[in-house]
């Protein structure tokens, strides 16, 4: 079976569906994706085909922002994160992608929920579609906006454009109960699909930082792949560190000055080793990750989705959320002091935990699509 996965050209959107892709390789399918060419360092060592379609992210911010009047970014509306995965992905690489789709002719198209890239080739091949979840996802009016402005171009070439999102015949649900799973619209079949820290091609699980101190709990400050100035990062540890007892390490983007505490991104299952508690910008990739392990979060949120984990991390009482942008020092010093000493965080988090244990791995769900087609 051949098995394209789609997504929008960033860490965060390529994540989510790496577990499954990798249970369709390991069952012997032929995978693909189908994303910008800069991407390819993420996918390198997976053994899939790239078949590169579209620009990076820098320039559908910029378009998306010329159109809008709006970062989608820094200033998420409706509206401006509409223009982005709406109006400027599709008219950037939806001709591109559907060229690739149909000389790679696949069985099966997987994409991201806010790709609709993916959905657009789906359709015109014929082809059935899943699309998996990122996390708690985006307020209804969100998802509605991005399907109003993607509907043309399925309408233009007679196809029957999705009212919402997601749009596959199947929801692939990467988020636990707790934190409030996706709508599902009429006609789509939910499973469950068990998300798991990132971890490289090879599954090396290299702890990233060495042992922590016996009796001293470590935390993670790390704000994802495109916002860890490196910078602003040792800022954050050397606040947190005053008058605390636990041990603070980070990851920022390439180019920090050489710090023990402090590591590039890198797969986040090394980076959780040995940690008690983290602290990020609230990436649903991060999240999830942590939560995984059964680890309580403080959400500092900086921008797009990253409020909507905030809210789903408070609500189910596995974590704290600051103010958003640039967090006070004693706001998130008693933010993390709270997950580190109220056993309430930890509870919430390891029940988080055994809700994502009983989720169907990504083999289970991989031979369910197979046998449905």
């Amino acid at each position: 079976m051949r098995v394209l996965f789609s997504c929008t050209p960033a860490i965060g959107h390529t994540y989510p569906l790496l577990p499954l892709a990798r249970a369709f390789f390991r069952r012997g399918d032929e995978v693909a994706f189908v994303t910008a060419a800069g991407m390819a360092p993420v996918l390198f060592g997976e053994g899939f085909t790239l078949l590169p379609a579209g620009p990076m992210p820098d320039v559908l911010f910029a378009e998306a922002a010329a159109r809008s009047g709006r970062d989608p970014a820094a200033d998420p509306t409706p509206e401006s994160v509409a223009a982005f995965f709406g109006d400027v992905r599709l008219d950037t690489t939806a001709e591109e992608a559907l060229a690739a789709a149909r000389d790679w002719a696949p069985d099966l198209v997987v994409n991201e929920v806010f790709d609709l890239v993916g959905a657009l080739a789906a359709a015109e091949l014929g082809t059935p579609l899943a699309t998996v979840s990122t996390g708690p996802g985006a307020p209804p009016e969100f998802l509605n906006a991005i399907a109003a402005n993607a509907a043309p171009y399925f309408t233009a070439r007679g196809l029957d454009a999705p009212v919402t999102l997601p749009a596959g015949r199947w929801l692939l649900d990467v988020c636990p109960d707790a934190l409030g799973p996706l709508g599902i619209p009429d006609g789509v079949t939910r499973l469950t699909l068990r998300p798991e820290a990132h971890r490289g091609p090879d599954g090396d699980v290299t702890a990233a930082f060495p042992p922590p101190a016996p009796g001293r709990p470590r935390v993670l400050v790390t704000f994802g792949s495109h916002v860890a100035d490196p910078e602003m990062v040792l800022d954050l540890l050397s606040t947190l560190a005053e008058g605390s007892d636990a041990e603070f390490v980070g990851t920022a983007l390439p180019g920090a000055v050489p710090d023990p505490r402090l590591v590039p991104f890198q797969p986040m299952v090394g980076l959780l080793d040995g940690v008690t508690a983290v602290v990020t910008h609230g990436g649903a990739g991060t999240v999830l990750g942590a939560l995984s392990l059964g680890l309580p979060i403080v959400v500092v949120p900086q921008g797009a989705d990253q409020f909507v984990q905030a809210a789903a991390v408070t609500a189910a009482g596995c974590g704290v959320a600051t103010a958003p942008g640039r967090p006070d020092p004693e706001q998130l010093r008693a933010a993390v002091h709270a997950v580190l000493t109220d056993p309430r965080f930890a509870a919430a988090a390891a029940g988080v935990r055994k809700q994502i244990d009983a989720m169907t791995s990504p083999d289970e769900v991989a031979a369910s699509l197979a046998a449905a087609i």
